[in-house]
């Protein structure tokens, strides 16, 4: 894809659009196919790790971050047809992450946020996310850091900006 991304530039700059235009379709080719293996890749790990759980848990280990949120919609809106009442989904803590900082945990908390799902992490392994599909008072995020720091420091009727 890249060399042939390259060879596309080196053909235009040289004047040659033709061969230009032809390079860059053939980089575009080996684009989709690399997006399409990178989708079935993370579809075997997404399965693999998602064998054994039952409807109202999901394992997002081994995905990258847009991987688990596509994959976390699609399991709130199975779980919410299902009528389940929860769904915990297990983020990890960032243990094998670059540097330990978890990536996954706080974009699934954020998408927790923007659905106005509430949600808070198992006291029990911090790891493991529980979201409360049907609501509740206000369905506003809970335990999940700022939001409630914002919640309470907004208690008084003053605006917090972050």
């Amino acid at each position: 894809m890249h060399s042939a991304f390259e060879a596309a530039s080196r053909a235009h700059d040289s004047g040659d659009g033709g061969r230009a235009k032809q390079l860059s379709n053939e980089g575009h080719a080996h684009q989709a196919r690399r997006d399409q293996l990178n989708d079935q890749a993370a579809d075997w790990i997404f399965n693999a790790n998602n064998r054994d759980k039952g409807p109202g848990e999901i394992d997002l280990h081994g995905l990258y971050v847009q991987e688990a949120i596509e994959r976390t919609e699609r399991a709130v809106q199975s779980a919410q047809g299902q009528g389940l009442q929860e769904l915990r989904i297990i983020t990890g803590k960032g243990i094998h992450s670059n540097q330990h900082i978890a990536k996954i945990k706080p974009a699934i908390e954020n998408l927790m946020v923007k659905y106005n799902l509430e949600a808070h992490l198992d006291p029990h392994n911090t790891g493991v996310l529980v979201v409360n599909l049907v609501g509740g008072q206000g369905a506003r995020s809970r335990d999940l850091g700022w939001v409630d720091r914002a919640d309470r420091e907004s208690a008084d009727g003053e605006c917090v900006i972050m």
